[in-house]
């Protein structure tokens, strides 16, 4: 508050460094205080495996990992990921790179149809497979519940799941 005999204080800045790993290269960039981490990946860094569904975070086809924990990037602004790593689709099997187990999961159990909801749903397997231990059918029912698929009915999906987890933790550990 500013009080006689006391210098004015400063306006905030609705600008802001920030220094962020994105799939894997370390950068920095400035960013408006209400610009999304989904605008940011998309437009900025030309990103677009991040799809923007429903910009409420209820459909998750935005989902992205930041320190290795799935995300909807359209309820996170890029200033809050300040000294963050961020995966997004793009650094799962980029160039000529052999596909992910994940990957290979979901196109042999035909988990994908039209695919817009897919690359959220990849990034929220890999995190899946990525634990310490295999998660339990609750944990991944919940992991999947907040993702919406228009076009597969989710059999497939869960299918692709289960053959991912398959491959990282064994078969015999299900």
């Amino acid at each position: 508050m500013n009080t006689p005999g006391n210098p004015p204080l400063p306006e905030p800045s609705a600008w802001h460094a920030v220094r962020l790993t994105v799939n894997g290269e370390a950068g920095a960039a400035q960013v408006e205080s209400r610009l999304l981490l989904s605008d940011f990946l998309r437009d900025r860094l030309g990103l677009t495996g991040t799809h923007t569904g429903c910009e409420h975070g209820v459909c998750g086809s935005c989902t992205v990992l930041v320190d290795g924990a799935p995300v909807r990037a359209c309820l996170m602004f890029a200033v809050q990921c300040e000294g963050t790593d961020i995966r997004t689709v793009e650094s799962l099997a980029p160039g000529d790179a052999p596909l992910t187990a994940v990957q290979r999961a979901y196109h042999e159990c035909h988990g994908m149809q039209c695919g817009y909801c897919t690359s959220g749903l990849l990034m929220t397997t890999t995190a899946l497979a990525s634990a310490e231990h295999r998660p339990t059918e609750a944990e991944v029912a919940d992991a999947l519940s907040g993702h919406l698929c228009r076009c597969t009915g989710y059999r497939n999906i869960r299918r692709a799941v289960a053959q991912a987890l398959d491959a990282q933790f064994g078969e015999e550990s299900a």
